[in-house]
């Protein structure tokens, strides 16, 4: 029996057409596709009728398979001989645990291919018209976890430090923690006027997003009933909004 392979791939945000052209040719000829709960059905759709479709979920950090059983599960498909997909939302590489997927298949000695998407924060900001570099406002972007605060074990973000940077950040699943993420990076240096974003359901039809301080977004983000999935971004290039904004002047 020939050894299949693996294609770990990014579906991007949330729009299905912001899938690559490399990722939608993988998706095609899979025979077995092990997919997220934020894939949308548009692409969902282009899955061949015959493949075996696997849903292994992840809704709110609770997931449908444990990640080591849906790893062993990866392996004993490409060695049965079969061309598997893994379809992830945004990036398979970017908070998206693609890398333990990468590195169980590298252990057990199968073929892998690894197909980069557009990671939902850089969608999300660009949807809001908020550039996360501009040459005048901010050189540089952060890309950073929310789910890592003090009441849970291991490394933790320090959020203080990041407050005394001045570049853009991008917090991906910090909406259980945004008071205490806000009070932080205040507390680190950051003003609390500085300019600041959540956008909901980046890039598809029903995207919300809220605009206004570090200080007062909590406020607004409760007052706006804004909940996951949903990115915080936090600097001086969220002031650009209003002028950047084309989502709202363009027909769908």
């Amino acid at each position: 029996m020939s050894t299949g392979i693996c294609y770990i791939v990014g579906a991007g945000p949330g729009d299905p057409g912001l899938i690559t052209v490399k990722g939608l040719a993988c998706l095609r000829r899979a025979e077995v596709v092990f997919h997220d709960h934020l894939v949308s059905a548009e692409i969902l759709a282009q899955i061949p009728p015959a493949a075996e479709r696997i849903y292994v979920g992840k809704p709110h950090s609770e997931r449908t398979i444990p990640q080591e059983e849906l790893c062993r599960l990866l392996c004993e498909a490409v060695r049965a001989g079969r061309i598997v997909v893994r379809l992830k939302g945004g990036d398979p590489f970017v908070l998206g645990r693609g890398g333990e997927e990468a590195l169980a298949l590298h252990e057990a000695g199968l073929p892998f291919e690894i197909v980069p998407g557009v990671t939902s924060a850089i969608a999300a900001a660009a949807y809001a018209g908020i550039p996360v570099t501009h040459r005048l406002l901010s050189p540089a972007v952060t890309l950073v976890t929310g789910h890592e605060t003090g009441d849970k074990e291991g490394p933790q973000v320090d959020w203080r430090a990041l407050g005394r940077q001045h570049h853009t950040l991008c917090i991906y699943m910090g909406m259980k923690h945004l008071d205490y993420i806000c009070a932080e990076l205040i507390a680190g240096g950051r003003a609390p006027s500085e300019p600041a974003a959540i956008v909901q359901w980046a890039t598809l039809p029903c995207q919300r997003q809220v605009i206004g301080t570090l200080e007062d977004l909590p406020a607004l983000a409760e007052r706006a009933s804004i909940g996951p999935p949903a990115i915080i971004i936090v600097g001086p290039v969220v002031s650009l909004s209003e002028s950047c904004q084309w989502l709202l002047r363009t027909s769908p």
